[in-house]
């Protein structure tokens, strides 16, 4: 008995010795704080981020026009013919009431207006009553661009030496309003019919598709085979790395300007160089000759897409930059002494790249890949800058901008929005799902 009491004496000794298992109160109260100072932070964040996907989300399903962002109204007109008029001469007021929507209606559209002394209205509409001086016409709905016109005979009691001038001093104030296109619960799904419809939208998304893939995939090779250059030293390498930042710091119109100048088939400096060494017997229209002859790949004969490819050269030029720099400080982390024993062991610069750099920069490379995708493929400056988006270099952003300013159709471009939504979360997700994971 005084065994089994000793070792249980033992046993509540180890449990009261033993770490308390748990979230204890003063962390809970801890936990409770942080989540509380954290909380405006991360509402304002969800706000920036959320806000303005749900309204593009909530206006690609509806059939809204750029006129509709206006909400429809009433306006009233009042015109008079004639100038002056002597005691018991007539003239005619007409009234004009219109709706300012060409695609919505205004409920409850009416006008009131006050009849200055002096000048007796004869009003023969049923629509219109006359109260002493107070003139009311109420029309009910009015439908999108409609309009209302009524002419009454006024008769002129004293002489009137500006008919005008004195109407013009009550004037007629409209009155109705018609319900917001943005706010209102109607909704469509004719936006996506009509983009997804159009004969080029499928072009169009290739288009995108080629233009993100190798312009990210030049910006990257250009930018690793930068950074190899610059992480050995040799007298002036600081001049050239900030050289080479040059195509990312300038600004974006500059650079599309002197690329449009350069490539120009008139006066431009590289078809005349091209022409002088002989290698072309005429200039070329680099950005706007859609395609230049053809080329046989695996037993397809396929067109050279020459303007998309210019465009794609000129996105690997403009930012490789960035790759360089986030390439090269990972490079110059990265530990020398196994590039030693590589090269003693009789490893070529190659195979030291392949083995040793490479899997090094998988990650960055990665995570480069990643933004630079989906910057590349929200892209709309440089191909409106350089081509407008003609000669088959139309993407996806540019087809947004088409929809809803130049045809003014803010649904449709809406709806294009979100397809590029989807389609840059679809590769985001393949992108987490395979992508290398640093050790």
């Amino acid at each position: 008995m005084a065994e089994v009491a000793q070792s249980g004496v033992v046993r509540r000794d180890a449990e009261a010795a033993a770490p308390p298992q748990g979230v204890g109160p003063l962390q809970k109260r801890e936990a409770r704080l942080a989540w509380t100072m954290l909380a405006p932070t991360f509402l304002i964040v969800a706000l920036i981020v959320a806000l303005p996907l749900i309204a593009n989300f909530w206006i690609s399903a509806k059939p809204i026009q750029l006129a509709d962002l206006r909400p429809p109204e009433a306006t009233i007109n009042e015109r008079v013919s004639g100038e002056a008029v002597a005691a018991g001469e007539t003239f005619r007021v007409t009234y004009t009431l219109r709706n300012s929507s060409p695609n919505l209606p205004v409920r409850g559209a009416a006008f009131t207006d006050t009849l200055p002394e002096g000048v007796d209205l004869a009003v023969d509409d049923e629509r219109c009553v006359l109260s002493g001086r107070n003139l009311t016409c109420t029309f009910g709905d009015l439908e999108p661009r409609g309009r209302e016109r009524l002419r009454f005979e006024a008769t002129a009691q004293t002489d009137i030496s500006n008919v005008e001038a004195l109407l013009e001093g009550t004037a007629a104030i409209a009155q109705g309003r018609g319900e917001n296109a943005l706010t209102s619960l109607s909704f469509t799904g004719e936006n996506f019919r009509k983009v997804f419809n159009a004969t080029e939208f499928w072009d169009v998304l290739w288009t995108s598709i080629l233009y993100t893939v190798f312009g990210t995939g030049g910006a990257l090779i250009l930018g690793l085979f930068a950074a190899l250059l610059l992480d050995q030293a040799f007298r002036g390498r600081a001049f050239l790395r900030g050289l080479f930042l040059f195509p990312y710091v300038a600004p974006v119109i500059a650079v599309a300007y002197t690329w449009v100048t350069l490539l120009d088939p008139n006066s431009g400096a590289l078809n005349a160089i091209l022409m002088q060494i002989g290698a072309t017997e005429g200039p070329i229209n680099f950005l706007g000759q859609r395609a230049a002859g053809e080329i046989s790949l695996f037993g397809l004969t396929v067109e050279f897409p020459l303007a998309l490819t210019t465009v794609i050269v000129f996105e690997a030029w403009r930012y490789f930059p960035l790759s360089f720099l986030f390439i090269l400080a990972r490079m110059q982390s990265i530990n020398t002494d196994m590039y030693e024993a590589a090269e003693i062991d009789g490893a070529t610069p190659f195979q030291q790249f392949w083995h040793l750099s490479l899997p090094q920069l998988a990650t960055i490379l990665a995570i480069l890949f990643l933004l630079r995708f989906i910057w590349t493929f929200n892209k709309f400056d440089d191909i409106f800058l350089l081509t407008g988006g003609a000669a088959g270099t139309r993407t996806l952003t540019v087809n947004v901008y088409e929809q809803a300013i130049a045809l003014s159709n803010i649904g449709a471009g809406a709806a294009v929005a979100v397809v590029v939504f989807f389609v840059l979360l679809a590769f985001a997700l393949v992108f987490f799902r395979f992508s290398p994971k640093e050790d």
